[in-house]
């Protein structure tokens, strides 16, 4: 999981560089989003999504998260699909990125 600071850091920047909306959304806010999109990625791995297809399916899902961030989907699916699925099964990789992603604001 080395790989996910210099990942979070670079997706933290790029996605915050990004006007969401007219209302700005916090740094917090933009660790959550980005913690829904790997949870996301985490649950179409379980659910044996091939990741070529992954952006595709996660997009038709229509999910919660400000559509820019449908850009980060192609930059972690890699980080997640690269796991051993015990890890995929076992461990809840959203929240490990929420962590890693306060911490780099703080």
């Amino acid at each position: 999981m080395k790989t996910l600071t210099a990942l979070s850091a670079a997706l933290l920047s790029a996605v915050l560089a990004t006007p969401v909306m007219a209302d700005e959304i916090t740094a917090e806010e933009s660790c959550g989003y980005q913690a829904d999109v790997v949870a996301a990625i985490q649950a179409a791995r379980r659910d044996r999504v091939k990741e070529r297809a992954v952006s595709e399916a996660l997009i038709a899902a229509e999910p919660d998260w400000p559509d820019n961030y449908n850009a980060a989907i192609p930059l972690i699916a890699p980080w997640v699909y690269e796991m051993k699925m015990k890890v995929i099964r076992n461990e809840d990789l959203g929240e490990v990125w929420k962590e890693r992603c306060l911490e780099q604001i703080q």
